[in-house]
């Protein structure tokens, strides 16, 4: 196909003026990359997106992913060339400051047009591998005619370089997602100079190695780009397109240097850059002509949409796709029903155990849910309730075989939860959120509804040791922002804490659950979900109060045996269970001073770190916990040793009150 150049030309050339003024007002940014890609953008945009800035939230929309976020007035002049609302050109003007959309690194949250958070690189692409799985499962089941999308990316050299392009190049490459294409801005270019300063690898042969078709092009070509894009298009693999670009393209002393990445380039190199690209116009505006052309390619995808929302109109999967997109829940009777067997019915398990329970009984009720586990399937009990694997040969599954690949599996449930459709869950342990964290604190910051089931929560996993123990993990993770962590008590707590998981449309959940059995202490039917209150009386004292239990996870039992011995001693002891900080945080002030009253001694316990307990207990509470690492013995050996017994932590707690 042969592209216009004539008309393709200054419209690229629109997204390098404005690219290179809104870097220079800011005094900041990264101008080399969006002028560097300028080029292949415009192609994508004018000939292949599938998109209506009219319906943003069309849910058969491509996805575009700007991997190098850092290059993110690309995005926005794209998304104001093409007609999307915001960002307008105040808004650019504006680029970098406090009130304006137009961040450092694009927003999902700011802006319609932005389909996810970047500037962490490599973590754009790995989220597109999610959006392209979640596209696939949604074909599966809704059909050509309703779901039948492309997953586009523009990554950078960093993006390639990092870890987690190995884990996600490999979990696309398996499950041969073929709608996902990858557009490389190979322009040899990272912060410190020339990409030969840190590397040698053969990218291509690395991406082939892993299942992709890989292609190249003149990244300043517009037939050569449409040629490339075609080729991608056309192969059933998913695509890399290595876009030979050079950054900073047009700056005519600048251009192909490091200069360009990441600093404005200077009044004189932006008007000897006006001068070499025929860029007459002044700052931040666009000739008639050239917006023209860009508004027209922006609407061409109404009729796309209207044919699209045609077909919706009369299909009968509307109301159930619709409910799905919406991120709105069916009837969870089945998880209620599931609470009120076990109170009938108690049973004494671990809560990783307790988990797959109540996901026995969520799956089945609740569609939508995919699940996985990074190659921890039967540790984490993560398959159940009859799902059955997502694979290369068949996209309806429900349950990802996501292998060694934790931060790729994070990541792309990120991507699954952004598509919409979808519920992702995956699992592996708690202390290999370390591996994850990048992508959790990307699900938090993204509000995405992301469930991250992590088992073997503690020094309770036993004889596989420190290495596996976590210690600071659940504090490390309750100081992160729009994070619930729930660290349940018993079976009924579990899935109490999965319904609650299940219902927060803007913020992900850890699930941090016991390798051991615990028994059940929950015995009587609650009129509401108690684990939604963050924290709640499980026992009250039976003399007069002087001391208040805080306990989380596994360890409730032992608070229980504790404030039982202090009881025979005539000292009262309300026991309450914490399974959520934050919920807590968020009830109201009568609420909180009822469960922590001012004139008791508060005691935290948990086996962990007791970072952070202080602002529950005060200074002069007590705080039982974990401040080294673990140890490699029995649970059972383990816990006594740490100073979790009732013989170990009741004299502190006399110790503390006679002093």
């Amino acid at each position: 196909m042969t592209t216009d150049a004539a008309r393709l030309q200054p419209m690229a050339n629109a997204i390098r003026a404005l690219s290179m003024d809104a870097v220079q007002a800011a005094n900041s940014g990264h101008p080399g990359m969006p002028m560097g890609m300028a080029d292949v953008a415009t192609v994508l945009f004018n000939n292949h997106l599938k998109f209506d800035p009219a319906r943003p939230d069309w849910a058969d929309r491509d996805r575009f992913v700007l991997s190098a976020g850092h290059g993110s007035m690309l995005i926005y002049s794209l998304l104001h060339l093409t007609g999307y609302a915001r960002p307008t050109m105040d808004d650019i003007r504006n680029f970098r400051q406090i009130g304006s959309p137009c961040a450092g690194h694009p927003e999902n949250f700011l802006l319609e047009g932005v389909e996810c958070t970047t500037g962490p690189l490599g973590q754009g692409l790995a989220m597109g591998v999610g959006m392209a799985m979640a596209e696939r499962h949604l074909n599966a089941t809704f059909g050509d005619d309703l779901v039948d999308h492309r997953t586009w990316v523009i990554a950078g050299d960093g993006c390639l370089m990092e870890g987690i392009n190995h884990e996600a190049i490999g979990l696309a490459g398996h499950l041969k997602l073929g709608r996902m294409i990858v557009l490389w801005d190979d322009n040899n270019i990272t912060i410190d100079g020339s990409a030969d300063l840190s590397t040698s690898e053969d990218v291509k042969a690395r991406y082939e190695a892993t299942g992709w078709h890989v292609v190249s092009c003149d990244g300043h070509d517009f037939d050569d780009i449409e040629r490339a894009i075609e080729e991608a298009k056309a192969d059933g693999r998913p695509s890399l397109i290595a876009c030979k670009t050079v950054i900073g393209k047009g700056a005519p002393t600048k251009q192909g240097t490091s200069a360009t990445h990441g600093a404005p380039l200077g009044v004189d190199e932006i008007a000897g850059a006006r001068e070499a690209l025929g860029w007459t116009a002044e700052p931040f505006e666009v000739p008639a002509e050239i917006l023209a052309n860009w508004r027209a390619t922006g609407e061409r995808g109404s009729d796309a949409h209207g044919e699209w929302a045609g077909r919706m109109a009369n299909s009968p999967h509307k109301a159930e796709l619709d409910r799905r997109m919406a991120g709105d829940l069916p009837d969870l009777g089945a998880l209620d029903e599931h609470i009120a067997g076990l109170v009938a019915d108690p049973q004494g398990v671990a809560s990783r155990k307790a988990s797959e329970m109540a996901l026995a009984a969520i799956n089945p009720a609740v569609p939508e849910t995919i699940g996985g586990s990074a190659d921890l399937t039967g540790s984490n009990n993560t398959k159940a309730g009859g799902i059955e694997a997502f694979t290369a040969d068949d996209y309806a599954g429900r349950y990802v075989y996501y292998g060694i690949r934790e931060f790729g599996m994070a990541a792309a449930m990120n991507g699954m939860a952004l598509h919409g459709g979808v519920i992702p869950y995956g699992g592996t342990f708690l202390v290999f959120t370390d591996y994850a964290r990048g992508a959790i604190r990307l699900s938090a910051l993204q509000q995405t509804r992301a469930i991250y089931v992590m088992t073997h929560d503690s020094i309770g996993l036993g004889e596989d040791g420190p290495t596996h123990q976590p210690i600071e993990h659940l504090a490390s993770l309750r100081a992160m922002p729009n994070l619930l962590v729930m660290r349940p008590a018993d079976a009924v707590e579990t899935a109490e804490c999965w319904k609650v998981a299940l219902e927060q449309k803007d913020r992900p959940t850890i699930l941090a659950l016991s390798r051991q059995g615990l028994p059940q202490v929950r015995l009587d039917a609650a009129s509401e979900n108690m684990s939604a209150r963050g924290a709640y009386r499980v026992k009250s004292a039976g003399s007069d109060r002087k001391v208040v239990i805080l306990v989380t996870g596994s360890e409730m039992s032992i608070a229980i045996q504790s404030a039982e011995a202090l009881e025979a001693e005539g000292v009262g002891v309300d026991v309450v269970s914490m399974p959520c900080t934050e919920l807590f945080d968020e009830q109201d002030d009568a609420y909180r001073a009822d469960i922590l009253p001012s004139d008791a001694l508060i005691v935290s316990i948990e086996a962990a770190s007791t970072f952070g307990w202080q602002r529950y207990t005060g200074t002069d509470g007590l705080n039982i916990g974990i401040d080294t690492f673990g140890g490699s013995a029995p649970a059972k050996d383990l816990f006594p040793h740490f100073g979790f017994s009732a013989e170990a932590i009741v004299p502190q707690i006399q110790n503390k009150l006679n002093n």
